[in-house]
């Protein structure tokens, strides 16, 4: 078994092993939709064994980032297609990562009609960049109760677009801070009711919201990411073994494509430990990846696939490069977020 054999994650068909994760690049137009641009930056990676496409916003008070993509409106959807079209056409299978911010947001990044909202109404600590340059996060809202049920449809009416768009699934953004991870953990979600208290109520958003999903596309191409006691964005639980334990209990029976663990060392919780006990489905392996460790791992028959972010930046040929041992280029870390083909479709590759 190589890194280079395929494999069939639910109803999801990759050619290799090799997964490139998801990245926010900033290359959306005005109207959060994909561009040109997007289609050649991801036809370009077709060859990895899939593509999961950057955060994408499942309606507009999700957004948070400037020159973010959405998925809630026709044009939207439309030019997804083109960059699906041209996935599949070099061989390629993509899924679509809906990622809605909740409260790591600023009001200057949204359309005027746009709320921020999160499970309480903390503020988070930090900046977002803006047009007009660094801003504080807005304060959020706290959703209603009753608004709950309307925020886990547009996941479930996201996931639906995302077919239409001819994605080949959906994954669940549930980490990063983003409102998934703020109703998951105790620093953020301070509810009384039935969404709020113990780790059994705090997952209920997110078993919800990929039992909306899976009943929108089907269970077989919905994947869900997490990465436990991950403090990115002012997040912070107090147990996330017992936290995550429980997600992932819950998450286990729904029958799941896949699950993707970001695995970051961190002192209260060994996440690969956690998720190989408490997981039986399909893994696929993020953070600090190489080909041999990856190799070692899948003999070892640790995760199914594995992913690799930056090194996808300027390496559009990775699965090329990893194949025949070729050397990897370097990214330009000043290019990661500004608009334009620098540092974005102008890496070379060499096939």
């Amino acid at each position: 078994m190589t890194l280079f054999e395929p494999v069939a994650l639910g109803a999801i068909m990759l050619r290799n092993r090799i997964v490139m994760a998801p990245m926010t690049r900033s290359r959306a137009d005005e109207d959060e939709a994909a561009t040109a641009l997007m289609r050649d930056y991801y036809r370009q990676r077709a060859s990895a064994g899939l593509i999961i496409s950057e955060g994408t916003h499942p309606s507009p008070h999700g957004k948070g980032y400037i020159r973010t993509p959405g998925i809630y409106d026709a044009r939207q959807i439309a030019a997804w297609r083109e960059v699906t079209d041209a996935v599949h056409a070099e061989g390629g299978s993509i899924v679509l990562q809906i990622m809605h911010v909740g409260r790591i947001a600023s009001h200057l990044n949204k359309r005027a009609d746009a709320e921020t909202v999160g499970p309480s109404p903390i503020r988070a600590r930090g900046q977002i960049v803006t047009a007009a340059g660094m801003a504080d996060f807005d304060q959020p809202r706290e959703l209603l109760l009753a608004e709950i049920p309307g925020v886990i449809e547009e996941f479930a009416a996201a996931s639906r677009n995302a077919i239409t768009a001819g994605f080949d699934g959906v994954e669940l953004h549930c980490t990063s801070g983003y409102l998934p991870a703020q109703f998951l953990s105790s620093g953020t979600n301070l509810r009384q009711d039935r969404y709020g208290g113990g780790p059994q109520a705090r997952i209920r958003f997110i078993v919800e919201t990929l039992e909306a999903m899976c009943g929108a596309v089907g269970a077989d191409r919905v994947g869900f990411r997490i990465c436990p006691g991950n403090p990115f964005n002012d997040i912070h639980d107090d147990a996330p073994v017992e936290t995550y334990g429980c997600l992932l209990a819950a998450a286990a029976p729904l029958g799941l494509a896949y699950l993707h663990l970001i695995d970051v060392p961190n002192p209260q919780v060994d996440s690969l430990a956690l998720a190989r006990k408490a997981w039986t489905g399909n893994l696929i392996l993020n953070e600090g990846m190489t080909r041999p460790r990856a190799e070692r791992l899948l003999r070892d028959g640790v995760a199914a696939a594995f992913s690799f972010g930056r090194p996808f930046i300027a390496n559009p040929d990775l699965v090329h490069r990893m194949r025949h041992d070729l050397p990897l280029a370097d990214f330009d870390p000043a290019t990661l977020y500004t608009p334009g083909p620098e540092g974005y479709t102008d890496y070379a590759a060499l096939e």
